[in-house]
C-alpha cells in the first residue's frame, strides 16, 4: 500500500511537472503559424485625471454614474486585460504617449514636491512613458525634480521614461543623472525583444511653456538613430511612442524606415481603427483616461513583420474606461491620499475660502462648451469675462480688454447630472478647464498680466490671432471680452515667402472691430459698442496671462508690420522680460491666477433659490463676440489686377506689331 502510494505521488509530481514544462514552452514559442502573439496597451494625454471626470461631481463608487477615466478604473482594466492574457500565454505591454502631467489640480502637486502621477503610473505596471510639452508647464529644473521624486533614474527598472529627441545641458539633473533615456528594450515572456524609443513633436515644442535651455533636435534624424541603435540591440519590432500628433505621425512613419507601430498622443485623438502609413501602424486613445488603448498583434519572425488581430479576435482598440470598472482598491486608496493633500495644499493657497476641491462654487443646467474649434466659445467668453471683470475690480480700474487663447482653455466645464450631483459645478471642473502653468512665486496657475495698447495695436492683434490659426491651429485662437470683431480668413496671408516659409499678412483679414464701453457683460446686440478705427492711437487696458503676452515679441520678431509694443497705464512701452512687474496682484502682494479669477467669477453669480451662485443662461452659447464672414479675398484682387494689367499690356503690344506691319 505504501509502495502504491509512494508511486502515485512520484507519478503525480512527474505529470505536473510535465505540464509545467509544456504550459511554459507553449509560452515561449510561436503558434502553430509560427508567430508570436502580444499586445499593446496604451494611454496618452492623461492630464492629471487621477479621478473620473467630466464631471467628476457625477463620480459615486457604488453607483452607476457617467463619469468617465480614473486612475483606480484605469488600474482594474489593464489588470483584466492582462489575467485574460496570462492565460492564453500571450504578452502585454503598457505605453502612455505623454501629457501625464498638468491639466486637473493633481498637477498642482508638483510644486509641492510630489510625483503623484508617475508614481500611480509605476503601481500599474506601464513600461515606458514619453515626455511630452506639459511636462515641462513648471520648466525642467521642477520636471527634474519630478521624475527624481518618482524615483528615477533607479526607476527605469520598472517603467522606463523616453525622450529620444530632447537634448538636456550636460550640468543639468536631466541629463547629468540620466532621468531620461533614448530608447529601451523590453524582453516579453514569449521571447520576443520589443525595442521602444520617445518622440516630442514638432508642433508640441512650439508651445511648450517653460523650455529653458532644453533643446529638441529634428524628430526625423532622432528617430532614425534609434531605430538603427535598437535593430543593432536586437530588437524584433520597433514601436516609436510619439507626442505629435496623428498628421506628424504619418509623416514620420513615411520618412523613417523600420518602425513597426506608433503609439501617439498630443493631438487628443480617438482612433477607433488604427491609422496605417505603409507597414506601420498608427494608434492613439483620446486623452484624460476617457479609453484605454488596446492592440493586438502578430509577430512572424521568418517574414520580420507584424500585423494587427484586434478583428479577428473581435476585440475593440479602445476599451471605455466608465463605470463598468469598479476602482482597483490600491490605486484608489493611492489616489485618495493624494486628494487629501490637494485639498491642504488648495486651503493655503486660497487663505482657508475653500479646502475640498469638490466643493460647488457654482449651479448651472447647461454645460460651457469648448467647441467649436477656431470659433467664440461659450467657455471662452466665461473664462476672459472672469479674467476681465476679476481684475478690474482688483485693479480699481477699467479693464477694457481680456484675452485667452483656446491652447490654454483645456476643456468644457460640465455641470453635474446625477441625483446627487444635479447642477452642480465645483472647484475642480472649474480648475480643470483653466489652471495650468505656474508664476514666479512657484504657485499653480499662470498669473494675469495687465498692459496698455493702442486701437491700432487692438486690430494688429486680432490679425495675429486670425493669421496664427493658419498656421498653427486651434490652440493660438483668441476668445475675447469687451470686444466684438468681424474678419474674413481669406484675406490672413497674401503670399509665404519661398523657401523661408513665412507668410505675408495682408493687415486686412479683420473687416470691423468694436469696443464694449458699457459695465458688465457685453450684450449680444444693442448699443454700448465704439468702432475701433485703422490708425487708433486711443489707449485701452488689456488684460491676459503672462504665457501668451511672453510669445508677442516672438511674433512681432518675425511679422514687424504687425508690432504690439505693451505700455503702461501712462503710455510708456514696458520690458517683457520684467514681466513679474506687469501682474496683478492682491493687496498681500500675491499674484492673482487665471484660475482664481474664474473660480472666483463663478462664486460671484447671483444667487440661486437654493442659495449657490446660479450661472446666468448667458454663458450657455455665444455671444456674438467673434464672427466670420466672407469677401473676394484680397489676394484675389491683386492678382485680377495683374491679369488685367498683363492681357492690358499684351493687348497694346499686339496693337503696336499691327500697326508696323
Amino acid at each position: 500500500m505504501a509502495r502504491r502510494w509512494v508511486f502515485s505521488l512520484t507519478t503525480a509530481i512527474i505529470v505536473a511537472a510535465l505540464l509545467g514544462v509544456t504550459s511554459q514552452s507553449l509560452a515561449d514559442s510561436p503558434d502553430e503559424t509560427g508567430e508570436l502573439h502580444f499586445s499593446i496597451l496604451h494611454t496618452n494625454d492623461l492630464h492629471s485625471a487621477l479621478i473620473p471626470h467630466s464631471p467628476a461631481v457625477d463620480y459615486h463608487p457604488q453607483r452607476e454614474n457617467p463619469a468617465i477615466g480614473g486612475f483606480a478604473r484605469l488600474a482594474t482594466a489593464v489588470r483584466e486585460v492582462r489575467e485574460d492574457k496570462m492565460e492564453r500565454g500571450e504578452p502585454v505591454i503598457l505605453l502612455d504617449a505623454g501629457d501625464f502631467l498638468g491639466g486637473s489640480a493633481f498637477g498642482w502637486l508638483t510644486l509641492r514636491g510630489h510625483a503623484a502621477e508617475l508614481t500611480v503610473m509605476q503601481r500599474i505596471g506601464y513600461d515606458a512613458v514619453v515626455i511630452g510639452n506639459h511636462e515641462y508647464d513648471f520648466g525642467p529644473d521642477v520636471l527634474g525634480e519630478y521624475l527624481m521624486t518618482a524615483g528615477y533614474p533607479d526607476a527605469h527598472r520598472k517603467t522606463l521614461v523616453l525622450a529620444s529627441n530632447t537634448r538636456a545641458p550636460d550640468d543639468h539633473p536631466l541629463a547629468a543623472r540620466n532621468l531620461y533615456l533614448n530608447t529601451g528594450v523590453l524582453q516579453l515572456e514569449n521571447g520576443l525583444t520589443v525595442g521602444v524609443f520617445g518622440l516630442i513633436g514638432e508642433g508640441a515644442v512650439m508651445v511648450i511653456g517653460e523650455p529653458g535651455d532644453v533643446e529638441f533636435p529634428d524628430q526625423h534624424d532622432a528617430s532614425r538613430q534609434a531605430v538603427d541603435e535598437l535593430k543593432q540591440g536586437g530588437a524584433d519590432v520597433i514601436v516609436a511612442i510619439s507626442h505629435s500628433g496623428v498628421d506628424e505621425d504619418r509623416e514620420l512613419a513615411r520618412e523613417v524606415q523600420g518602425i513597426d507601430v506608433i503609439v501617439g498622443g498630443h493631438c487628443h485623438t480617438a482612433l477607433y481603427k488604427p491609422v496605417f502609413e505603409g507597414s506601420t501602424v498608427i494608434v492613439q486613445a483620446g486623452h484624460l483616461g476617457n479609453y484605454l488603448g488596446q492592440l493586438e498583434l502578430a509577430y512572424d519572425p521568418l517574414a520580420g513583420r507584424i500585423r494587427v488581430r484586434n478583428e479577428e479576435n473581435d476585440r475593440p482598440f479602445l476599451i471605455p474606461i466608465d463605470d463598468s470598472f469598479a476602482p482597483d482598491p490600491e490605486i484608489d486608496s493611492m489616489v485618495s491620499e493624494y486628494l487629501h493633500i490637494l485639498n491642504e495644499q488648495v486651503g493655503d493657497m486660497t487663505e482657508g475660502r475653500w479646502d475640498d476641491v469638490m466643493v460647488t462654487i457654482a449651479t448651472s443646467d447647461f454645460v460651457f462648451s469648448k467647441r467649436p474649434p477656431l470659433a467664440e466659445t461659450p467657455v471662452g467668453n466665461f473664462v476672459t469675462d472672469a479674467m476681465r471683470l476679476i481684475a478690474q475690480n482688483l485693479t480699481g480700474k477699467r479693464v477694457d480688454i481680456a484675452v485667452q487663447a483656446n491652447g490654454a482653455i483645456r476643456k468644457s466645464i460640465y455641470p453635474g447630472t446625477m441625483d446627487h450631483s444635479k447642477g452642480h459645478i465645483s472647484f475642480y471642473e472649474l480648475v480643470e478647464a483653466i489652471g495650468m502653468g505656474s508664476g514666479p512665486d512657484g504657485f499653480p496657475g499662470c498669473p494675469l498680466v495687465s498692459v496698455y495698447i493702442t486701437g491700432e495695436e487692438v486690430r494688429r492683434l486680432l490679425e495675429i490671432t486670425i493669421l496664427l490659426q493658419e498656421l498653427a491651429g486651434d490652440a493660438f485662437f483668441l476668445q475675447v471680452s469687451g470686444l466684438r470683431y468681424s474678419y474674413n480668413r481669406a484675406n490672413a496671408v497674401l503670399l509665404t515667402v519661398p523657401f523661408l516659409d513665412i507668410p505675408v499678412p495682408t493687415t486686412r483679414a479683420v473687416t470691423r472691430a468694436e469696443i464694449y464701453t458699457g459695465e458688465g457683460i457685453q450684450p449680444v446686440d444693442g448699443e454700448g459698442y465704439i468702432s475701433l478705427s485703422r490708425g487708433d492711437e486711443d489707449m485701452y487696458h488689456l488684460v491676459t496671462d503672462a504665457y501668451i503676452l511672453r510669445f508677442l515679441p516672438m511674433v512681432t520678431a518675425l511679422l514687424p508690420q504687425l508690432e504690439i509694443v505693451a505700455k503702461n497705464a501712462a503710455g510708456e512701452p514696458v520690458l517683457l522680460d520684467r514681466i513679474d512687474e506687469l501682474m496683478i496682484r492682491h493687496a498681500d502682494g500675491r499674484e492673482v491666477k487665471v484660475w482664481e479669477a474664474v473660480v472666483g467669477y463663478a462664486a460671484a453669480q447671483p444667487m440661486g433659490t437654493d442659495g449657490i451662485p446660479r450661472v446666468p443662461d448667458y454663458y450657455e452659447r455665444v455671444a456674438g463676440r467673434i464672427n466670420e464672414t466672407w469677401a473676394f479675398p484680397f489676394a484675389g484682387w491683386i492678382i485680377m489686377i495683374l491679369i488685367f494689367m498683363t492681357a492690358g499690356i499684351l493687348f497694346a503690344f499686339r496693337r503696336m506689331r499691327r500697326k508696323r506691319l
